[in-house]
């Protein structure tokens, strides 16, 4: 009866001891956690507000919302768009450099039915 009870509380915490594995200390992290590169967030937006600040994983851009295109930094200032949405903004070199290359997530296929 032991053997039978103790399969059974197995097969009860496996799903709990798997998701706790699937987040590490350094990937796989949630939004609010402290981070490095943005490879490392849930999200894929390691976000800091300024050069001095420490930087935390943050949800990705909304529509209508302010967000950097993709950088080959890892931390940005505003995080690029949600999937499906592209970040409408000035990309010009000096922006890139600086870091202050933003502009506004819009749905591509809204502009394309005007």
């Amino acid at each position: 009866v032991l053997p039978a009870c103790l399969l059974l509380a197995l097969l009860l915490l496996a799903p709990a001891l798997l998701a706790q594995q699937e987040r590490g200390l350094i990937f796989n992290l949630d939004t609010g956690e402290l981070c490095l590169q943005s490879a490392q967030c849930k999200s894929g937006c390691c976000h800091r507000t300024d050069g001095l600040s420490l930087a935390r994983c943050a949800p990705k851009a909304a529509e209508t919302q302010e967000c950097s295109p993709k950088s080959i930094y890892g931390v940005y200032y505003k995080c690029p768009c949600e999937s499906g949405l592209t970040c409408e903004a000035n990309k010009t070199i000096v922006g890139s450099i600086i870091n202050r290359n933003f502009g506004v997530c819009k749905d591509p296929q809204e502009s394309s039915r005007r």
